[in-house]
This record gives C-alpha cells, sequence and structure tokens, in this order.
C-alpha cells in the first residue's frame, strides 16, 4: 500500500504527517517552510508511494471560510497541477493547533518546545491525519 500524507498549511510553515505503508498509524514528519513545500513533496515522493494527500481546510465554527482559507484553496490547485495523479482532499482542522498544544502538554514536552511553531505545525498535521484514518472506516 502508499501512504497518506498530510499537510497542516501555512503561511509560512507547513506541518507534515505520514501514515506507515499499511495505512494504520500517522507519524509526524516534518516542518518545511512554505516556499520550499513543493520542492520537499517533490523530492519526498520520488522515494515514497503516495495514494492522496490530505490538506487542513481552516473553516470557522459557524463554517465560514477564515483568513487562511483562500492561501490553502490555492494551495490545492498548485498541488494539483504539480502533482495530478495524487488525488488531494480537505479534512477539517478546526481546533488542530489547539489539540497540538494540548497533546504536547500531555507528553510532558518542556513550554520552549511546545513554544516552537514547528512541532505545533506537525503535531497539528499527525493528529489530523490520525483523525481521518479513525474516522474512515
Amino acid at each position: 500500500m502508499a501512504r497518506i500524507i498530510c499537510i497542516d498549511y501555512g503561511g509560512k510553515r507547513c506541518g507534515l504527517a505520514v501514515t506507515d505503508p499499511l495505512q494504520i498509524i500517522a507519524t509526524a514528519l516534518t516542518t518545511v517552510a512554505t516556499k520550499d513545500l513543493y520542492t520537499y513533496l517533490t523530492d519526498y515522493f520520488a522515494k515514497e508511494p503516495v495514494e492522496l494527500i490530505l490538506i487542513g481546510e481552516p473553516l470557522n465554527l459557524d463554517d465560514t471560510p477564515t483568513h487562511a482559507t483562500p492561501l490553502v484553496k490555492k494551495a490545492i490547485i498548485e498541488l494539483g497541477k504539480k502533482f495530478p495523479t495524487i488525488p488531494i482532499q480537505t479534512v477539517d482542522e478546526r481546533f488542530s493547533s489547539k489539540n497540538a498544544v494540548r497533546a504536547m502538554i500531555e507528553m510532558g514536552m518542556k513550554k520552549k518546545d511546545r513554544q516552537d511553531k514547528k512541532n505545533v505545525d506537525q503535531i497539528a498535521a499527525t493528529i489530523l491525519l490520525q483523525e481521518y484514518l479513525t474516522n474512515r472506516a
């Protein structure tokens, strides 16, 4: 089986998470600068088979778009152009960053590490991906 990759897309950074080849467990992969995302993905896809790209869709509680929604929509179009053979699906990313911080506290991470946005971004992507895996069955 091929992997599923999840992107917590941001204006400055993107957190990435990936499944194992059997698509059972989500694992944090890395955080990359947004400007480097497509180069990173091109290299990653050359090494690992990926069958689906998940990307967090930012929405307000009332399902209206947030200030970040247009950025994500633009990224989805660009991903589709650069990787036309890999399907792209959005996942609701409401509370993902808050859940990531809560998870880091529960894991016993030091405050300094919890304040590092790179850690928050990749853990948020991991949570989004694990929720997708849990709910798809």
